[in-house]
C-alpha cells in the first residue's frame, strides 16, 4: 500500500454537530491537502463542501439520520433530496435500527429502495447495536435495496475502543454476507494501525476524523 492509496480509501470525516464555517474548511484543505476519497459531514454542510473542493475529484458525502435512523421515511427522503440538490455525490444514509431489531424487513427494505435511487448509497447498519444474524441480515437488506456499499456505523458507535477486533470481525460478515458490496468501516477507528486492521478485515473505504493521523501514522511505519 502506498501513501497516495491509502489516501484514496479514505472519507475525511467532520460530523461534529458544533462545528463552525473555519472547522469545515479545514476539513476540506486536509482533504486536498492529502487527496483523501471524499469528505463526510452533516446536510447542511453540503454546498459549502462543494465549493471547498471544487475542481477535484474528491467526493462530497452526507451523513443522512443518525445514530440510528430513527426519522420518519418522508424527512429522510427530503433531507437526500435537499442534500443532492445542494450538490452531494453520495448518501451516508443510517437504516432504521429498531426495525432491523424487530424484524420489520420490509420496511427497512422498502424506506432504503427509494433512498438509493435519489444518489450513491453507502448504508449504515450500526453494527454495535446489532447481533452476528442481525449484521448478516441488515447487509442482504443493503445489497437487496441497490445501495454500492454497507457501512458499520457512526461516531456513535457502541463499541468501544478496546472492541476494534469486534468491529474487524463485523467487517468480515459485512464482507461475506452482501459479496459485490464494499464496505466502509467507521466509528473509532484514529490510527493507521487500526485503520489497517480494518482493511486486513476487508474495508474497502475508511471513515474516520482522524484522516491526518492516520497518515502520519503510515508515514512513521514506513520508515521503521
Amino acid at each position: 500500500m502506498t501513501k497516495k492509496s491509502l489516501a484514496k480509501i479514505i472519507d475525511h470525516t467532520n460530523i461534529k454537530q458544533n462545528a463552525k464555517e473555519k472547522d469545515i474548511r479545514k476539513t476540506c484543505s486536509e482533504a486536498k491537502r492529502y487527496g483523501f476519497r471524499g469528505v463526510d459531514v452533516n446536510p447542511q454542510w453540503v454546498s459549502f463542501v462543494k465549493e471547498q473542493i471544487a475542481a477535484t475529484n474528491i467526493k462530497t458525502i452526507v451523513l443522512i439520520d443518525p445514530p440510528m435512523g430513527l426519522s420518519s421515511h418522508f424527512r429522510r427522503k427530503e433531507t437526500c433530496k435537499k442534500a443532492k440538490k445542494d450538490g452531494a455525490d453520495e448518501l451516508d444514509v443510517v437504516l432504521n435500527v429498531i426495525d432491523i431489531k424487530y424484524e420489520r424487513y420490509d420496511d427497512v427494505l422498502a424506506d432504503l429502495k427509494q433512498i438509493c435511487r435519489i444518489l450513491p448509497c453507502k448504508v449504515i447498519i450500526g453494527s454495535g447495536y446489532l447481533t452476528d444474524e442481525e449484521i448478516i441480515k441488515a447487509s442482504q437488506i443493503v445489497k437487496k435495496a441497490g445501495a454500492f456499499c454497507v457501512k458499520t456505523a457512526t461516531d456513535k458507535d457502541p463499541l468501544d475502543r478496546t472492541e476494534l477486533k469486534e468491529k474487524a470481525k463485523h467487517v468480515k460478515l459485512m464482507k461475506q454476507a452482501a459479496p459485490g458490496l464494499q464496505v466502509k468501516a467507521s466509528g473509532k477507528i484514529r490510527t493507521y494501525r487500526d485503520a489497517l486492521m480494518m482493511i486486513e478485515a476487508g474495508a474497502d473505504i475508511i471513515g474516520t476524523s482522524s484522516s491526518v493521523k492516520i497518515m502520519q501514522g503510515f508515514k512513521r511505519a514506513k520508515k521503521k
